[in-house]
């Protein structure tokens, strides 16, 4: 969002492909260095890079205000005595510990929880630790302690691994790459530059797609590891996401969402439990 402007001005031709070499070197996603506990999802993609995290974290602080204004001002927000709301926020204390090993930056964030009322099925954390969660979401799924950890865990997973700030610098390599394709093919193929531009567009869509498949299939590892770290059992996500996919019929098909489908986040929860359970158990000795 914030280094799209610089695709808006002329490029010559060597020019472009030197930023789009340079964006796609970024992409490489290097192994942990050393063995660790836990789940193995590799190091931060490097489009992150691209963005500034303290801009991004500022723009997320000023609509999570927004946000919750709103919803005051709608007479949704959970006022601090709510019971759902202390449940959320004594969750979240247990939880914030193991944050750090994910992400540096929480030493700067200022984490709250807020609730607000609704019947979407939703929650989120923002980049910066602002989290929310709707109504509709514990009640439609008559959620446990557990399965709450879980979808915290998911969401704060998203803000530490800078999720946001990854897919700004995706979609500036991606647009970069989409017109670079357009001219390529409009120059060497004679093909009709707007026809050539609108085809690589589409593909550069089904790129950002995949992107946030990936993204959320990570944040489902990183949250059943927090939530497991924090004594809350992480089978809670199969249980969670069985619940979702009876909420969630009809769904679209898996390669045209940005969220992989049920079936598939189960089967990864489940092959993953090996590696969190013993940081569960641990925390009943």
């Amino acid at each position: 969002m914030f280094l799209l402007n610089a695709f808006k001005k002329p490029m010559g031709r060597a020019s472009t492909v030197a930023m789009v070499m340079a964006c796609v070197a970024l992409a490489v996603w290097a192994p942990n260095a050393a063995a660790r506990e836990g789940v193995q999802v590799g190091e931060a993609s490097g489009f992150s890079k691209l963005v500034p995290a303290d801009q991004v974290e500022r723009q997320a602080a000023l609509q999570y205000r927004e946000t919750l204004a709103e919803a005051a001002k709608q007479q949704a927000l959970a006022p601090a005595d709510n019971v759902q709301l202390k449940r959320l926020r004594e969750i979240a204390q247990k939880i914030i510990p193991f944050a750090n090993e994910w992400n540096p930056r929480v030493n700067q964030w200022k984490w709250e929880v807020n609730l607000i009322g609704s019947n979407q099925i939703n929650a989120y954390c923002m980049p910066g630790g602002k989290i929310v969660f709707y109504t509709g979401i514990i009640k439609t799924l008559n959620l446990t302690d557990d399965e709450i950890a879980v979808v915290m865990g998911h969401e704060m997973a998203h803000a530490l691994r800078e999720h946001a700030r990854e897919r700004m610098g995706k979609s500036t390599a991606t647009q970069g790459l989409a017109r670079l394709g357009g001219v390529l093919a409009s120059s060497w193929l004679g093909i009709d530059p707007h026809l050539a531009d609108a085809v690589a567009q589409g593909g550069a869509n089904l790129l950002s797609l995949k992107f946030g498949r990936e993204d959320e299939s990570e944040a489902d590892l990183v949250g059943m590891e927090l939530a497991a770290r924090a004594g809350f059992d992480p089978r809670a996500g199969v249980t969670l996401w069985q619940k979702m996919a009876a909420a969630n019929k009809g769904a679209p098909p898996q390669w045209l969402s940005t969220h992989p489908s049920s079936s598939s986040r189960i089967a990864e929860m489940e092959a993953s439990l090996p590696q969190v359970m013993p940081l569960y158990e641990r925390t009943k000795k």
